[in-house]
């Protein structure tokens, strides 16, 4: 059989992923070396490390940020307590907060009943969110729905995770509307567009290939949701941080590959992985598009 090999689009950067990052090269450009960064800017360690060696320092706590120094809070948010304390220590914040995180935190804080989070613990966007609204309840599975401490006969809110899957996150949705009748939905999706487009797309690339490969880093919420999802439509997925950790004993017995990355991945290290492949006699990529992306995020104000 004639070999296939399938490229995924959209794929890579979305608009939040490329709005934090050009925030920390200009700010790196326009206020000098260092400019801390709380936690990595977006889950990939390809860009911390190019990002770290153009001068950024990332640090877990803004204790270990001198005070008045340049700080940029992460595309996934952080908590009111983290932007008192920033204001505490007279640190210059650029806040790097993806749009979409930061709509999920006003929907919040509008909220006047108890409100459910759907996500995954120990993530940063979480800790950020759930940070807004004091007892805030946090579910990532269905089966955590019955150990709520919440009443059936009062309203609860939900609201979630932006990165999450879209079945993963209806089956939870379901299940806390089968617990309280009384349940409020979120004015709008929580779910971002670019999550939801590479997974349609992932789903689309599993149909047709028998291996998908999937660039994203271990810790990108978004990634690991594509390498679900492709493995639910029915392909052996695999994810991988760049072209390094490819096996050439995946393709055993493997006619069609499908390659897409997450939305915190650069588009080089999937032309990494496309040029190993065909390095071992694989065609010309083909494109599968599902849709087209143009949504653009305008700079914090103090950059523009």
């Amino acid at each position: 059989m004639t070999r296939q090999l399938w490229v995924a689009s959209p794929r890579g950067y979305c608009a939040g992923v490329e709005r934090a990052t050009q925030v920390v090269e200009l700010a790196l450009e326009r206020r000098g070396a260092p400019v801390y960064v709380r936690k990595q800017i977006v889950h990939n360690k390809h860009v911390v490390a190019r990002l770290a060696a153009r001068g950024a320092v990332f640090v877990e706590e803004l204790e270990e940020v001198p005070e008045g120094a340049t700080v940029v809070f992460s595309a996934h948010g952080v908590s009111p307590a983290v932007r008192s304390d920033a204001v505490a220590r007279g640190l210059d914040v650029i806040d790097a907060t993806c749009p979409l995180v930061t709509k999920v935190h006003r929907e919040a804080r509008r909220l006047t009943c108890p409100v459910v989070l759907i996500g995954h613990a120990g993530h940063e966007e979480v800790e950020g969110t759930m940070g807004e609204v004091i007892g805030m309840q946090l579910v990532e599975t269905p089966a955590d729905v019955e150990r709520l401490p919440l009443s059936p006969a009062e309203p609860v809110a939900w609201l979630s995770q932006t990165t999450l899957s879209v079945d993963e996150t209806r089956d939870i949705v379901a299940a806390l509307r089968a617990r309280f009748p009384r349940l409020v939905d979120p004015p709008n999706d929580d779910i971002c567009y670019a999550t939801q487009n590479r997974q349609n797309a992932v789903r689309e690339l599993a149909l047709r290939c028998q291996l998908v490969i999937v660039v994203g880093s271990s810790n990108s919420s978004n990634s690991t949701r594509l390498v679900e999802v492709a493995a639910a439509a029915g392909a052996v997925a695999r994810r991988i941080d760049s072209a390094d950790d490819l096996q050439e004993a995946w393709l055993d017995g493997v006619d069609t590959v499908g390659v897409t990355s997450g939305a915190s991945v650069p588009d080089d290290l999937v032309q990494g992985v496309v040029a190993w492949l065909q390095a071992r006699g694989w065609p010309d990529a083909q494109e599968l598009r599902t849709t087209v992306e143009t949504l653009h995020f305008a700079l914090p104000p103090s950059l523009r």
